[in-house]
């Protein structure tokens, strides 16, 4: 019999040209068994690799059983026996029939190509990759390693064959072909391409991986900026310039230079009118000074210099700043440095009478009232601001105030009034420059508004599709990635929760403590609970309860007394 394994963009089993339907696997461990099989050497494994990979948690006896049906589900599917056989304890996928395996047939042809480092048979080549490997099982560990090694190989063909275009829809990040690109662009004399392939490469740079761009990359731009002396470079392709030179002068350590940048933009961006560009600046500005360990003297500086200038200055420097202050408040001293700050900033605005200002203040209080657990005090606050920031028409202290309060919904079991506002949220969050934070959040609750398991699913892919595309904050993301998480550990879909949490882990150590590490070891407990590891649960909610105490966040360190007092009682039944 001729068995064609397909796992490139997709799963598929097609045995002499009939392929298997999904709905024949009847269980997800039956078709992840073959999969297993297809990526193992000799497409074998021994029966205990497998029952640690599928179940590391359960005890030896339960997870045996769970093996045996895999393979009985398995097999029913194959309509062969002798497809899937088991014997001493090895378990061998198709013995003594034609098995073809795409994976197998790509790294074969891809690994040949580059060998002989034909950029024309490389293309061909690189046309065999129809997509990552099991693109459903993107939080199963055991797939990660191949799936980058595959990845990888096909990241050569591309870079061998000069396909610059095809290497940057793979990683918009890659700055080789994004240079390859805007100098063929340059030599083309399409100078316009040229600063537009720049801007969209450093706004990738600085979401997805908070750096900017390389030297080289920026001679190409200024270049392009100095190519036509008739046409002389806009004042915003000059901020954008100074701009990437201070993200340069930040990664490199030389923080007094790169703090002479972020304010020489600004003044730029100021005197040409642009409110984008002047909050960049400041947020730039903003990130030396947390480097330099002085970030609240920095915020509280920048508001008593700023509130006393023209309304729509001080307006769009104080966004510049919006996005850390919120990073801060998530910080180890928690929302209470903030809130302090925030008291004296609203004094301040009786005197110079900014309405920017007080709003922002307002904000502040209204956020810290909020993680304290005082919602009539926190709704009172934020309402005021979201008042002020409609009248002074600043989208991003909207979206923000909008945000808290539509989570104060929720925290009230109001979910009608909740999604209301989250709607609202995000019709104004999708065409704010600062979109790629709000966004993540604001999935983040409608992941927990979501009533049926359907809605769930779809709000944790529309994430995952975003987090996939790149440009997406990933401190901002903590929101979606611990709600989905949950998500997933209460549909009982263990192994992509505890990959997901592993990712979890990594962004909430950005913090190095605050609420979003006790968020963590909340989800901990709620995992090893379905588990049915139920004392080690306990544990983890007493931890995380401790944590949210020493924040002053009292509602969250109920809710996990709660679940540690609740967790013994519970009788957990080990999923198969």
């Amino acid at each position: 019999m001729r068995v064609q394994i397909d796992l490139l963009g997709q799963f598929r089993v097609t045995l002499d040209g009939r392929e298997i339907s999904a709905n024949e696997w009847r269980r997800e461990k039956s078709a992840a068994l073959i999969k297993l099989l297809a990526l193992s050497p000799g497409h074998r494994i021994h029966r205990e690799k497998a029952i640690d990979l599928f179940w590391p948690d359960s005890l030896l006896d339960t997870a045996s059983t769970n093996l045996r049906k895999a393979l009985h589900f398995a097999r029913r599917a194959l309509g062969e026996h002798d497809l899937l056989t088991l014997k001493n304890d090895i378990i061998l996928l198709a013995p003594g029939h034609e098995l073809q395996i795409d994976v197998e047939m790509f790294d074969t042809a891809a690994t040949e190509a580059l060998r002989h480092g034909n950029p024309v048979r490389c293309a061909q080549v690189a046309g065999y990759y129809r997509g990552e490997l099991l693109p459903d099982d993107i939080y199963v560990e055991w797939v990660d390693e191949r799936r980058e090694q595959l990845r990888q190989l096909y990241a050569r063909l591309l870079r061998a064959a000069h396909l610059w275009d095809k290497l940057l829809a793979l990683d918009p990040t890659d700055e080789e072909a994004q240079c390859a690109l805007m100098q063929a662009a340059l030599d083309a004399g399409n100078r316009g391409e040229v600063i537009r392939q720049f801007q969209r490469l450093r706004e990738r740079l600085r979401t997805d991986l908070g750096v900017g761009p390389a030297a080289a990359t920026i001679a190409i731009y200024e270049k392009a900026l100095a190519a036509e002396k008739s046409d002389p470079a806009s004042v915003a392709d000059r901020v954008r310039s100074l701009l990437a030179w201070g993200i340069v002068s930040l990664q490199s350590g030389d923080f007094p230079k790169a703090e002479h940048l972020a304010k020489e933009a600004r003044q730029l961006a100021i005197e040409a009118g642009l409110p984008r560009e002047m909050g960049e600046a400041s947020a730039l500005y903003g990130i030396v000074a947390h480097y330099q360990g002085r970030w609240l003297e920095m915020f509280n500086a920048e508001f008593m210099e700023w509130t006393r200038r023209e309304p729509s200055v001080t307006l769009n420097v104080l966004d510049g700043h919006l996005c850390f202050a919120e990073f801060s408040m998530y910080g180890v001293g928690g929302h209470n440095q903030v809130a302090e700050i925030a008291r004296e900033f609203l004094t301040f605005t009786d005197e110079t009478g900014s309405t920017s200002g007080r709003a922002l203040a307002l904000l502040i209080l209204g956020e810290a009232e909020f993680f304290s657990g005082h919602l009539d005090q926190a709704e009172q606050l934020l309402t005021d601001s979201m008042e002020l920031y409609a009248g002074v028409r600043s989208d991003t202290g909207r979206i923000l105030t909008l945000l808290r309060l539509a989570e104060i919904g929720l925290a009230r079991g109001q979910k009608y009034r909740a999604g209301r506002l989250i709607q609202q949220c995000l019709r104004i969050a999708e065409i704010n420059w600062l979109s790629p934070h709000f966004l993540m959040r604001l999935q983040g609750l409608v992941i927990q508004m979501a009533g049926t398991r359907e809605k769930t699913e779809e709000a944790v892919r529309q994430g995952d599709s975003w987090l996939a595309r790149g440009n997406m904050c990933q401190p901002c993301s903590m929101s979606f990635r611990i709600a989905s998480t949950i998500a997933l550990i209460e549909n009982g879909e263990l192994e992509k929760a505890k990959r997901r949490l592993e990712e979890t882990e990594r962004v909430a150590g950005m913090w190095n403590g605050g609420p979003w590490v006790a968020a963590v070891w909340e989800v901990r407990g709620l995992l090893r609970q379905v588990q049915g590891n139920i004392q080690q649960a306990g544990a983890l909610f007493e931890e995380a309860a401790a944590r949210y105490a020493g924040l002053n966040r009292p509602g969250d360190q109920e809710r996990c007394l709660a679940r540690a007092e609740k967790a013994g009682k519970l009788e957990v039944k080990e999923p198969f």
